[in-house]
């Protein structure tokens, strides 16, 4: 599963889908979870986790700032605390570019 392929039908995402998502461990996002403000999913009544597209979302830029930048998670979180809606832009412009990379590719292989 890749972060573009979500599904526009589908509400929720359990944390077994989101860890393989980002190829990391349900602990490491349930540590997040309890370490970042922003990362707050659903629970229902059994206490399963249930990740929204905008908590998968959150969850990238978390995953970008740590993994991808080498951020620790103090430095993460003042981060995302002072730039939220700069990372969050930054976020939808990268995904748009992606989107785009990926239709160029398309016509690229057809001709």
């Amino acid at each position: 599963m890749d972060i573009k392929t979500l599904s526009d039908e589908k509400l929720y995402y359990s944390i077994g889908e989101v860890a393989k998502l980002f190829d990391i461990s349900k602990s490491l996002i349930r540590y997040w979870e309890s370490e970042f403000e922003i990362l707050k999913p659903h629970k229902n009544g059994k206490g399963e986790r249930k990740y929204t597209k905008k908590n998968i979302e959150q969850l990238s830029i978390i995953f970008h700032l740590v993994k991808e930048r080498g951020f620790t998670l103090k430095g993460a979180q003042l981060e995302i605390e002072s730039n939220k809606n700069k990372l969050e832009r930054k976020y939808q412009a990268l995904k748009k570019l992606n989107e785009l990379k990926g239709f160029l590719q398309d016509i690229s292989d057809k001709l």
